[in-house]
């Protein structure tokens, strides 16, 4: 009896999507990669192409398909401001009706679903760190709701599917996240300052700099997800999957400068709407259900990551 699986990735040719797509492979999947490439790109899936075991579907999640999977990643949407900013309705479709066509043929196949849900469902928080009891502080009408509002309304859809059908669901709330194939221009605060010190341009931060994210190394993030999907089908989530070690913006940007060994300046600019002062995960949930925990510290992590960055800007 083989044991490997017939998984489908949406968002599989993004950042995260192609890191899970190189770690199922390797543990010997049959994998669907599905992706329309808004955000998503080919080079990041490139080595994977051409691999018997591995299909790469060309398609937008708005529209309904039809396949035979054992499992579904559903990571499709794009997660950068600048990105879900870019054309919010469509973010909106993207995560509320990706939801819904995901745990359809979920339902159909019974197939297991995870969610890739995101810490912007607890908005502008007035708890830290954020537990997953807590229910949020979201604006339902700024710039930043395409993105909190339908990753929200996702996670309603997937437990309405799971008491109503019964389907297979696992959901959990990412938090920052960074790594290797991270878009160069996606405004993130790591890519950003790794961009910009590579350049030896000014290095900018909003506000005074105090305000602080906790950073998660991408392979740490995988594992995490992976160990959801597989762990007991008494624990649905919601999850928080993080690194619970809070970095101010300013104490990243001085870090990049003297790993990139860069002549970047630090200089300050205003706060953008509804920015989150505080963002960090209390994992006590994940540790106790899940064994898991980051491992890699943000030092090390960062190596890997202008690395990568100093390779890839060479080809852009």
């Amino acid at each position: 009896m083989h044991n490997h699986k017939r998984i489908l990735i949406t968002g599989g040719a993004g950042f995260l999507g192609s890191h899970l797509c190189d770690r199922l492979m390797d543990d010997g999947n049959d994998l669907l990669c599905l992706d329309n490439f808004f955000t998503g790109s080919k080079q990041n899936i490139r080595h994977l192409i051409g691999k018997p075991n591995f299909e790469l579907i060309r398609h937008d999640l708005v529209n309904p398909i039809f396949l035979e999977v054992d499992e579904i990643y559903n990571l499709a949407c794009p997660a950068s401001p600048i990105h879900y900013q870019y054309n919010p309705v469509k973010t909106v479709k993207t995560s509320v009706m990706g939801a819904i066509n995901m745990l359809g043929l979920a339902k159909r196949v019974k197939a297991k679903i995870l969610q890739a849900s995101t810490s912007e469902v607890y908005g502008n928080p007035t708890i830290h760190p954020q537990k997953e009891d807590y229910w949020g502080n979201v604006n339902t009408i700024g710039i930043r709701s395409c993105y909190d509002e339908g990753k929200r309304c996702a996670e309603t859809i997937f437990f309405d599917y799971h008491r109503q059908n019964k389907v297979n669901i696992r959901v959990v709330r990412i938090f920052n996240t960074y790594g290797p194939r991270m878009h160069p221009n996606d405004g993130r605060v790591v890519s950003n300052f790794i961009v910009q010190a590579l350049a030896n341009k000014d290095i900018t931060v909003y506000g005074d700099g105090s305000q602080t994210r906790s950073f998660c190394y991408v392979d740490d993030m995988i594992e995490g997800m992976i160990r959801m999907m597989k762990g007991p089908d008494d624990f649905i989530g919601p999850v928080n999957l993080g690194n619970p070690r809070e970095s101010s913006i300013l104490e990243l940007a001085e870090m990049i400068i003297r790993l990139t060994g860069s002549k970047s300046k630090i200089v300050f600019n205003p706060l953008p709407q509804d920015d989150p002062l505080q963002r960090q995960p209390d994992n006590t949930l994940a540790k106790e259900k899940l064994q898991w925990e980051p491992s890699i510290d943000i030092e090390q992590g960062l190596k890997k990551t202008i690395e990568y960055f100093r390779g890839a800007l060479a080809d852009f």
